[in-house]
């Protein structure tokens, strides 16, 4: 009998070789690549791991969320239906009396009117305007850099300056506006008295600061277009007027529909502009609150009359206001992408 027969396990009885028989391999594990199962406890809480990460990592803000945003929102309809001082704190329940003040009050019928006509003033312009700039910073521009950097510039400018500037522009007696009228031979305008010559004048502050800023994000959103959309509107003969109506606008309605609500949250609460605006010394809006706004009502019903009851209702009523107005909007731009060849 050979080595190797022995070294395979063989035997040699009386003479006769005998082979043993091949020892029994043990069971392969199972599961993926060889490896041993892990225990049901560890699937569960990988399951579950899946399931609540997204939640966890998104919790913080949500938190800070109900401290700074739902906590002060609920605590101000809690102040609206009582009567509340800034001196002597809470005092009885009122109900909705507080409402029925604030609305009876002719300056807050004035400056809704007011806080409306400067929200139409800038808004609408300001979205046009920063379509028409990100679509001509989206093409291609000799040192696009520079001018996509520039554009953003109004935007970190201190609304004070903005006030000071502005004011010097739009001076009623040596504004630089009035004195170029006046070389052409017309009439200076009062752009501190005079109603809709404010809100005009209000508007193009709010328009300089937040265009550029508008712009940057439609830009971006233009920029996530394929451009083989162009490329193939182009082939089929499509111009520049066409593919920018028939793809880009339809492309970043989702983009408009969040600079439309957020430019109508902003401009329902306009505060600085007008009151940077205001020469007089009660700064209320001009001598007969001709361009003062909701949100400087709520000021002095908080600060100088010191009624938290009255600020806090007047609040609520803007909120209404702007929900109302954020959901007319949406629904318009709806509506407008449907009409621009929307999916």
């Amino acid at each position: 009998m050979s080595n190797d027969t022995a070294a395979r396990g063989g035997q040699i009885t009386g003479g006769t070789a005998t082979v043993s028989p091949p020892r029994a391999e043990p069971p392969a594990p199972s599961g993926p690549a060889g490896h041993t199962p892990r225990p049901e406890w560890r699937q569960r809480l990988s399951r579950l791991d899946v399931k609540l990460s997204p939640y966890l990592y998104i919790s913080p803000f949500f938190l800070l969320f109900l401290v700074v945003g739902m906590f002060p929102l609920v605590y101000t309809a809690w102040v609206s239906v009582h009567d509340w001082s800034l001196i002597g704190g809470k005092g009885e329940f009122v109900g909705l009396d507080n409402f029925r003040e604030v609305l009876a009050n002719p300056y807050f019928t004035k400056q809704l009117v007011n806080t409306i006509s400067i929200f139409l003033l800038s808004s609408g312009p300001q979205i046009v305007i920063a379509v028409v700039l990100a679509a001509l910073l989206d093409s291609r521009l000799r040192g696009s850099t520079f001018w996509r950097m520039s554009i953003l510039l109004p935007f970190v400018v201190s609304p004070v300056a903005v006030a000071i500037i502005f004011g010097s522009l739009y001076g009623d007696r040596y504004g630089l506006i009035n004195e170029a009228l006046g070389v052409m031979g017309i009439d200076p305008i009062g752009w501190h008295t005079d109603r809709f010559a404010s809100h005009v004048a209000i508007a193009t502050m709010v328009n300089w600061r937040w265009t550029g800023y508008n712009a940057l994000i439609f830009l971006a959103a233009m920029q996530a277009v394929p451009r083989e959309l162009y490329e193939s509107a182009a082939i089929d003969g499509a111009g520049r007027v066409r593919q920018f109506l028939s793809i880009t606008l339809p492309m970043i309605r989702p983009t408009m529909i969040f600079v439309v609500i957020t430019s109508t949250i902003g401009g329902l609460q306009i505060f600085a502009e007008p009151r940077l605006f205001d020469e007089t010394n009660a700064r209320n809006g001009g001598s007969d609150r001709q361009f003062g706004t909701i949100t400087m009502l709520v000021y002095d019903f908080g600060w100088q009359l010191r009624d938290l009851g009255r600020a806090s209702a007047t609040a609520w009523l803007l909120f209404v206001v702007i929900c109302v107005f954020a959901v007319i909007n949406f629904l318009l731009i709806r509506r407008f992408g449907s009409l621009g060849g929307e999916r």
